[in-house]
């Protein structure tokens, strides 16, 4: 019995994907590449919102992923701590704000 439903060794086989779908996925590679090219924003801030955007979409393999990649790439923990909150901060900020439509709801239905 695994230790945990996510295996970190399942992040090795990402690549696999293209095996079932080979258009698809190779697709999905050349895209993937191509966003975290330099451009206006560096490999290091893509990264790091990469990280960020992990925690949102709650991905271990992300995570695991782009924690690697940031210390390769000369990001400290303060930083990558720093960006996992401005994400926890729109996440929460994004649940509340739709707050506003039940309390709307709540006003119409309790006329």
């Amino acid at each position: 019995m695994a230790d945990s439903y996510y295996d970190p060794a399942d992040l090795r086989k990402f690549g696999k994907i293209t095996e079932w779908s080979e258009e698809l996925g190779n697709k999905f590679f050349d895209y993937y590449g191509k966003v975290f090219e330099e451009g206006a924003l560096s490999a290091r801030e893509k990264s790091l919102i990469a990280l960020a955007v992990a925690h949102v979409v709650k991905c271990p393999y992300c995570i695991d992923a782009y924690t690697k990649d940031g210390l390769q790439k000369g990001i400290t923990k303060e930083e990558m701590m720093e960006a996992v909150h401005a994400a926890a901060a729109i996440e929460s900020g994004a649940t509340l704000v739709h707050g506003v439509q039940m309390m709307n709801k709540y006003n119409k239905l309790s006329m």
